[in-house]
């Protein structure tokens, strides 16, 4: 049997960290950690914590980190196993038998080490050589001062198949190919893995080098990916593995965040600004794996991808990665950049303050979802944002945490219905001053006086007068009123006299026009006068409309009336961002939203005076069917 990490991890959570430290170095309580001066280096203010909710230590000043394992190695100068059998002895555990296959792999692994970190001093080498000078040439692009070069070990690879084997010659082939550097093919001789490439080492979170990263030099060569990751190796797995966690992960506790940028360049570019707290997946989508250990070093991990239509699908396949995994209190933060943009672009162009203005306002988690989601698909008819809500809820339904579920469902519903039936603004009449005319100064007209009810029309657009004759076309054929209740609840609609039959209709009153109109009347809304049909010219109005006829106009209405101020909203929206950026593809969508308000509009005067010039409705009563 070998110590297994599910071993070592039950070794950990038995063991109080505090109270292994606090033996050999005076802690001070401080919130939910201790404090003291840094055993490992000396300073006269304390920077050095430990933390035993999340098991480990750490000093800002000079950077030791570690679990109580590495306290007893590197302070108390203890071998491993000595310090896991004196800490199991603590704990009342028993160490399992040394296995030799674990054994074995473990002496494999330490040659592989030997491997990668003879190569990374190669490539080190080379960069220094005339042959280099393309690697060199590169780097003065990106504008790397020489200490951030320094610290991210960049390299060149050689352009030859054979180089790095005759570099490495006290390491047979076998060991070279399964470290990942030299490649293996069927009867021919193997090659090795980078050539002519910049090279820059990949760390585990111990810092020892286990892969490479290699970008090419050459533009002109199309038939080679621009970057090249090692395969995954018994030291490189891509899905457990962050670039620059060994660095960024200390960084992180002390700026309290940690930034995950889509490649290992962005990575440096943040670190040469001052952003010491970024990592990188290894050219693929973040993993569970990868998230988990995120979550290790900060609860709102903050995505701060490119700002391209790639960006930006990468950032929506994080959050369907991680909507499964969410739990109380852990989610992510998403900083969406300009578009067209990566970090380094807004850099190089606004300076370290405008990405640091981003990242201080990440957006969260649900509101990125709801808005990629909304803008994904135009949203022209019902079934449109039928299919919006449908999307919203598949995604709610991966979320295992029941309680997430439903408070995400709550809110993602509450504003699908805020964008679908939007509330509409209270109108309210003010006289105009004496002798002036006006549309906002016309008094309210009486019902019975049928030309100030065209005046009315006129001045005020065709909305009120739609909203009127839906009301009368309700009170025509009150059991319309069930069919359509839903919808004009959500909308809000200004109209007070909606709300009135939305409530008769929740309290399970009689569908009945006189009753309809006997609670509109109690409540001071009386229903519209004969009088008004003859202004309001909708054909459901008509008494020579026959009921089938009538019930559909009167669902057209109703759908009008709900729809417009979707309509009105998008267009809005569509224009200030045309506004904002003046591209073609915002202009396209604002001329896509203004020709469907040409449309309804025109739907919505035909539906009005369909009828002109015919005889109109007769007071307010059931039609016969």
């Amino acid at each position: 049997m070998s110590l297994t990490p599910q071993w070592l991890d039950e070794l950990r959570a038995r063991i109080t960290l505090s109270s292994v430290i606090s033996r050999t170095t005076r802690l001070t309580k401080a919130g939910h950690e201790f404090k003291a001066c840094c055993p490992f280096h000396n300073e006269k203010s304390p920077s050095f914590t430990v933390n035993d909710a999340k098991g480990f230590y750490h000093c800002f000043g000079c950077g030791a980190h570690g679990d109580a394992i590495r306290w007893m190695t590197d302070q108390r100068g203890l071998s491993f196993m000595d310090a896991v059998n004196e800490l199991a002895s603590e704990a009342g555990m028993e160490v399992p038998a040394p296995d030799p296959r674990a054994a074995k792999q473990a002496e494999q692994q330490a040659g592989l080490h030997e491997v990668l970190a003879a190569a990374q001093a190669f490539y080190r080498a080379q960069l220094e050589t005339p042959a280099g000078a393309k690697a060199n040439a590169y780097l003065a692009t990106r504008g790397f001062d020489a200490h951030t070069m320094e610290r991210f070990g960049f390299g060149y690879a050689p352009a030859g198949r054979q180089a790095l084997k005759a570099a490495l010659a006290q390491f047979d082939e076998p060991m070279l190919i399964e470290a990942g550097m030299r490649i293996a093919v069927e009867e021919k001789e193997p090659y090795d893995r980078f050539r002519d490439r910049l090279t820059m080492p990949i760390h585990d979170a111990r810092g020892r080098v286990i892969g490479f990263a290699a970008r090419i030099l050459d533009a002109d060569k199309k038939d080679a990916p621009k970057y090249l990751n090692s395969p995954d190796t018994p030291l490189f797995d891509k899905g457990r593995t962050l670039f620059n966690l060994h660095r960024a992960g200390p960084a992180s506790r002390a700026s309290g965040r940690i930034v995950v940028v889509e490649g290992q360049m962005d990575v440096v570019a943040l670190a040469a600004a001052g952003f010491e707290d970024a990592v990188a997946p290894m050219g693929t989508a973040l993993t569970e794996r990868q998230l988990e250990m995120l979550w290790r070093l900060t609860e709102n991990p903050v995505l701060c991808f490119d700002g391209d239509s790639a960006g930006q699908r990468a950032a929506m396949r994080a959050i369907t990665r991680a909507l499964p995994m969410l739990r109380p209190a852990h989610s992510l933060k998403i900083v969406r950049m300009p578009a067209g943009m990566d970090p380094d672009d807004l850099i190089k162009r606004d300076g370290p303050a405008a990405l640091a203005a981003l990242l201080d306002a990440p957006q969260d988690l649900l509101g990125t979802l709801w808005e990629h989601e909304r803008d994904l698909l135009p949203l022209a008819s019902p079934e449109d944002k039928a299919g919006l809500k449908a999307r919203l809820m598949a995604h709610v339904e991966t979320i295992a945490d029941r309680d997430i579920q439903s408070l995400y469902r709550r809110d993602l519903l509450e504003r699908f219905s805020a964008f679908a039936f939007p509330r509409r603004e209270e109108r309210t009449w003010q006289p105009s001053p004496p002798g002036q005319r006006g549309a906002r100064g016309a008094p309210p007209p009486r019902r019975s006086d049928p030309v100030q009810l065209v005046r009315l029309r006129k001045s005020t657009g065709s909305r009120d007068a739609l909203a009127s004759a839906v009301v009368s076309g309700l009170l025509r054929f009150p059991a319309e009123l069930a069919r359509h209740g839903d919808a004009l609840a959500h909308a809000e609609l200004a109209d007070p006299r909606f709300a009135v039959l939305i409530e008769a209709l929740d309290r399970g009153e009689r569908l009945e026009t006189g009753h309809l109109a006997t609670i509109l009347a109690a409540r001071g809304l009386a229903p519209p006068a004969s009088d008004d049909y003859a202004a309001l010219r909708f054909g459901f109005l008509a008494v020579d409309a026959s009921a089938e006829q009538a019930r559909a106009d009167l669902d057209q209405a109703v759908g009008l009336l709900v729809e417009r101020p979707a309509l009105e909203k998008a267009l809005a929206e569509a224009t200030r961002q045309f506004e904002r950026d003046l591209s073609d593809g915002a202009y396209a969508e604002q001329q896509r939203l203004l020709k469907r308000k040409l449309e309804f509009d025109s739907r919505l005067r035909q539906m009005a005076s369909a009828r002109a010039g015919a005889e109109m409705a007769a007071p307010a009563k059931p039609m016969a069917e």
